[in-house]
Parts: structure tokens; sequence; C-alpha cells
């Protein structure tokens, strides 16, 4: 009989005791136990098993779990006999800042005081015991929301020493979702003031605690160590790219296609991969997002459960407000093209809004992204090749790309038919009123321009038209053709590009209003289509058989949020 698959369980015991679906990792207990090292930093996707993994760990090596060895019987550790007498006997100090998701700095440190408070108060016992002083035990009693910077940031190392009198055993520290608090500080504009705290905490729990026996930290990012981690020299990090623990989080292909054939779902097999597939960490490919595969094992449906599990409030910021050379990329991602970039696995915060290649650093890290290919450039430095993930993610980015014109969808739904039948009074009337909608949404100055230079807008939109348009049209960018390169060009696929097809060739070009130039708007338009005759950027779409006279062109020109289109 099937096991019951149950969404959303991160509780090992549940699992174990429900005989809820699970797929072995215990095998990560002892990989990571021999490797003795002393502080570990695992990064993974978001849904990819951290927590539950380290809800294992807590399980098997807790004081608190002493003679529960029945929740591990028939798994691969209880196969090692040397590791039986092993399960219970650590003092575990275990938890989590996946919660800590505050707009401000001051509430993400109440936040974190109160994950704290919560931690002593569940090992109240020790106020019970004789092994700490009637001073030590005050200022257990102290700790709460409301307790100093200077007290929060030594609390874990102080509960530490409390646990190792009492248990005679160093303890293991566990703690999920370490960047969560970060990259929350980021988007909400606090990120410096955090850094300081955050650093302050993990120097006094992982770097000067004379009373901890090993620890691990998972996340997302591999937050840079110059901007956290600079007192911590003995981290071994493990990313996205290495080979250590690289089955651990995640599918295996062969662990899917058992499940399901478990669930009679065999004939699912070439679907599910085109879906679902593509994750690689380290040398090992064919790896699976658990999250969607549960949800696919449950409902039996495709559709982008992994994407529909978090906002992705930082990823969409980073590509909206991002430099034109971000969403030309994206627009080569979208059509399913690679490109390559160097890659640091050190996320630097604030160089992200700067620096283009922490960008695609961090959608690797994320999951968004697959590095299909490394190679060397003339210098000696790594490049990788990357693209989308697999089709869930594209769905995601379509999804979130539609969401920036979420405020006037309807609006950009009647520009875009407007387009598509060559009607131009039309296309005029919905694009004002889709510029005067988003304009300022795609500006990242602290105060948007009317008359800011619109790049970052027409690019974003341009997204929007591959979205849309992709079955009937190949939309590109910033290519060349004859003389120049132009802006948009629209060219209909295959079915649609004969003589007889029913859909034109588009071009169209940008242009900002030059008030010592020309006196109106009409001039610019009538600059932007000079531009593309003179310029021959129809020279491409006719060189693959597109008639002139099917081939549509079309001048934008802006003044400031005012859009005008001849």
């Amino acid at each position: 009989m099937a096991r019951t698959i149950g969404i959303g369980h991160q509780d090992f015991e549940q699992v174990i005791t429900k005989n809820i679906f699970y797929i072995d990792k215990t095998r990560f207990i002892k990989e990571w136990w021999e490797n003795e090292d002393a502080v570990t930093l695992i990064t993974r996707p978001r849904r990819f098993g951290k927590t539950l993994n380290m809800n294992m760990l807590e399980k098997f090596f807790s004081a608190e779990y002493a003679n529960r060895g029945d929740l591990f019987e028939g798994l691969a550790i209880w196969e090692e006999e040397s590791y039986r007498s092993l399960q219970g006997t650590r003092p575990v100090i275990s938890l989590t800042f996946a919660n800590v998701k505050e707009t401000n700095c001051q509430n993400a440190k109440w936040r974190i005081a109160q994950i704290l408070t919560d931690l002593y108060r569940k090992n109240s016992f020790l106020l019970e015991s004789d092994v700490l002083s009637e001073l030590e035990k005050a200022e257990c009693r102290k700790i709460s929301m409301d307790m100093p910077e200077v007290t929060a940031t030594m609390a874990v190392h102080r509960l530490s020493e409390y646990l190792y009198r009492y248990y005679g055993e160093k303890v293991i520290i566990l703690l999920d979702e370490y960047d969560t608090p970060m990259q929350e500080a980021y988007v909400n504009h606090y990120w410096q003031e955090l850094a300081t705290f955050c650093r302050n905490f993990f120097n006094a729990t992982f770097k000067t605690n004379p009373y901890l026996d090993r620890a691990i930290m998972t996340g997302i990012t591999r937050v840079s160590k110059e901007s956290i981690f600079s007192d911590l020299n003995s981290l071994e990090v493990v990313t996205t790219t290495t080979d250590k623990y690289e089955d651990i989080f995640g599918f295996t292909e062969k662990e899917v296609f058992t499940a399901l054939k478990e669930y009679h779902m065999e004939s699912c097999m070439d679907e599910v991969k085109k879906w679902y597939d593509g994750f690689i960490f380290g040398k090992l490919r064919d790896i699976y997002n658990p999250w969607s595969i549960l949800n696919f094992l449950d409902k039996g449906k495709y559709a982008a459960y992994w994407a529909n599990t978090s906002s992705n409030d930082l990823v969409g910021k980073l590509i909206r407000q991002g430099e034109r050379s971000v969403k030309f990329v994206m627009e080569d991602l979208l059509e399913g093209r690679t490109f390559r970039a160097k890659i640091d696995e050190q996320i630097v915060f604030s160089q992200l809004p700067n620096n283009e290649n922490a960008i695609w650093s961090l959608l690797l890290a994320s999951g968004y992204l697959k590095a299909v290919n490394c190679v060397l450039d003339a210098d000696g430095e790594a490049e990788y090749e990357l693209t989308l993930t697999n089709h869930e993610v594209r769905q995601t980015f379509k999804k979130m790309i539609n969401g920036w014109f979420a405020q006037c969808t309807s609006a950009y739904n009647d520009f875009v038919k407007a387009l598509l039948s060559g009607d131009r009074q039309s296309m005029n009337h919905y694009m004002n009123k889709i510029a005067l909608a988003t304009f300022s949404f795609f500006d990242t100055g602290n105060k948007p321009s009317e008359y800011t230079e619109p790049e970052r807008f027409y690019h974003g939109f341009v997204l929007g038209l591959i979205v849309d348009l992709a079955g009937q049209y190949a939309v590109t960018s910033n290519r060349e053709s004859g003389l120049g390169r132009y802006d948009i060009v629209l060219e209909p696929r295959a079915a649609f590009s004969t003589p007889g097809g029913s859909l034109d060739a588009i071009i169209i070009e940008f242009k900002v209003h030059n008030p010592e130039k020309e006196a109106a708007l009409q001039d610019t338009v009538n600059a932007a289509l000079q531009q593309i005759d003179e310029k021959q950027y129809a020279a491409s779409l006719e060189a693959k058989g597109i008639p002139a006279d099917r081939i549509r062109k079309y001048g934008f020109a802006f003044e400031g949020k005012k859009v005008f289109i001849g």
C-alpha cells in the first residue's frame, strides 16, 4: 500500500510515526559526523528538505530524544551499528530564522530575541538544576524580547556553556535558514544595521564558543565572509557547486521515478522530468525539487508548485530594477538560450544593484538558474554557462513578469491586441495608461523622475511582450540587423511567417523626446522611423523571406510618462 503523501511536514518524528512518504536521507548523519567539520554552512534553494534534514539531525543526536532509536529503525543510519549508541546522547541547540521576515531592523531584532527567549524557555529545566549559580539563573530570566542587543548576541553562547555543564558534553548547534533575515533586510533597506548584529551573534555562537562541538547552518545564499563571517575562519561552506552532500538535499531522478512507480504514475515520467528536473549539485545532475514532486504525487497535476511557495520579492526587484543588460539576458533565458557569467558564490548584498554577476550568482544559489557547463576564460578564470533550471522556473518568471503589470493588466492586454491588429490609435491610448501606471515602478531612483530616460521601463515592457506573445512571435531586442541594433523585433514563428500567414513582423524603435532638436513628439517619432530605415533594421527579417509589405514599423516617443506612437 502506498504511503500517505503529507505536504509541508518538517518534523521528522511525525513523518516516521505517521508513515508519511519519505525518501531516506539518514546517510547524511554518518557522512556529516565523520567529516569532523567544526562549523558547516550548507546552501540550497528553498523547499529542498533543509529543515526536515536539520530536524532529523536533532532527533538523532539530541539527549531530549534519548532511547528513540525506533524513529530510525529500517533506515540507512540504523544499519550502522556503531551509530546506534550515538543516538540521543548529545545536547543540541536547534533554532530557525525562517520566520524573521520583518520590514524594519528593530522588529527583526525583536523577532530574533523572541526566538532566543523560546529557546531558553525550552531549556528551563536548567533553572531547577545545580549547575547554574543564582546569578546565572537570574541572567537566564532576563532573556526576553526587550533584552539588550549585547545580551541577545551572547545568548546561544551562554546556553551552550550551561548545557555543557549539565550533560558533560559539548553542544551541537543547528541553525536553519540563517540568511532569511538578511535577505529581508536588503529588500527593506536595513541591511547594514542588521549585518552588525548578525556578525556579533555568529561570532559569539560559532567562533568564540569553547562549548561547541560542531554546528550546521543552512540557508539559500552564502553571504560574504566580509559581511557577517569576518571572524569565523573555520567555516566549511557547501554550495550548489560543491560535491559534498550532493544527493542529500533534493530527490535524485532514481528516487523520483521509484516514487512515481509506487503511486502507479509511471506514464508521467517524461513530463515530470520536463517540468521539475534540472537542478545540479556538484557533479550530480538530474536533481528534483522535493516540494514540487510531493505536490505532483498528491495532486497528479502539473503546476509551478515551487514557485508559489515564496513571493520572490528579492529576485523580482533585482530583475525589474536592473540595468537593461539584465533584461536582455532574461529575454534569452525565457527563449531557452544560455549565457555565460562569472559567478562569485559569496553574495555581497551591497553589490547587487550594480554588479550584474552578483545577480546571476544569487539566481544560481536560489535555484532559478543552473550551471550546465564551466569553462576558463583567457585569464584562467571560471565562467559558467547558465540557463533556466526547468519548465517550472520558466513559468515562475512568466508569472512574475505578468505581475509587474498587475495594476494595469487590462490596459496591457488591450495594448497587445491593438499592436497585433495594427490599431495605432488604441495603441497610443493603452500605452499611455501603462506608462502612467508602471513607469516609476521600474525606476530605481529614490525620487522617480518623469524625465528619467525610460530604459528600465521599456525593457521591462519587452519582457512582458515575450511572456505574452512567445507562442506566436520570437521577440528580441538590442540585436544587430542591417547597419545597427534595433530596439525590438517581433518575428512571427514558423507557422505564421509564410506569405499567407496571419501575422506581420513588427519593428519598434524607442526614442526620448529631445526638446532642443524636436518641436513635438511627432518629430521624435519621425526620427525613430527614419532610424529604422537608415539602419536597415528590416534586413534580418527580409533575409528570412518576410516580404517588406508584411513588416510594420513603429516609433515610440517618450516624454516623461507620456508616450506617442507613430
